[in-house]
């Protein structure tokens, strides 16, 4: 990760007392030849010995969270970063101390204060481009991989917008299935009026044309000539 370019050693100068400002300093110019050295564990001696005879030194507070996330210690990296934090005056180192915060956040997928720290730090320093650079990168990672709180509202919002969807297809296909029967019935009524009416015109047609054989038969009788019943003879 780029922000990792930013743990720097800070060389402490100080004004007054020079007899505990020159131990500090010694301490402090110690550690940073360990750490160059990539003596970690050896620096971190240095840097708290320096932070023993004067507490109140940003600078090897500072170095010392840098010693300790060199050996993955990260958590208590961040506290010194957080102390450090409270004790600097100089907003350029102030910005480095955010920074290295918004580091071990991003490492651990805390995205939002990794996010709150890299904002803070270009706050102090706006030119500095690679809190920058991490900054977008860890907005995107931040929206690829939101908080569980808000992904379990995202799913329950999810759920619910897919019941209520169910819901309505529900409700139109039960409206549907009783217009289909309000349809299937006016067919059905429909059929049977139909039925009626052509039952009815068979009849009437059946009638007709029994009248008409009727006549027929009658007319054609009248027309024929009618034999003498004889009497017999006994």
């Amino acid at each position: 990760m780029k922000g990792l370019r930013y743990i720097y050693i800070i060389v402490a100068f100080f004004v007054c007392g020079l007899a505990q400002a020159q131990t500090d300093r010694t301490y402090i110019a110690a550690g940073n030849k360990l750490y160059r050295q990539g003596q970690f564990a050896q620096s971190e001696v240095m840097y708290r010995k320096a932070i023993d005879k004067n507490p109140r030194n940003p600078h090897a507070v500072y170095n010392l969270g840098n010693a300790l996330l060199m050996q993955k210690k990260d958590s208590l990296a961040l506290i010194q970063y957080q102390n450090a934090a409270k004790m600097e005056t100089s907003k350029m180192r102030l910005a480095k101390s955010y920074h290295n915060m918004g580091v071990i956040f991003q490492s651990r997928q805390m995205y939002q204060e990794a996010i709150q720290a890299y904002e803070q730090a270009l706050r102090n320093n706006s030119r500095d481009n690679e809190t920058r650079y991490n900054l977008v990168l860890c907005k995107k990672q931040l929206k690829n991989n939101p908080p569980k709180n808000d992904r379990k509202n995202n799913k329950n919002k999810k759920n619910k917008n897919d019941k209520d969807k169910n819901k309505d297809k529900n409700k139109q296909d039960q409206n549907k299935d009783k217009n289909k029967d309000k349809d299937q019935q006016k067919k059905n009524q429909q059929n049977k009026n139909q039925m009626s009416k052509d039952n009815a015109e068979q009849l009437l047609n059946a009638a007709i044309q029994q009248e008409q054989a009727t006549q027929q038969r009658m007319k054609k009788a009248m027309q024929q000539p009618r034999t003498r019943q004889l009497q017999k003879n006994w």
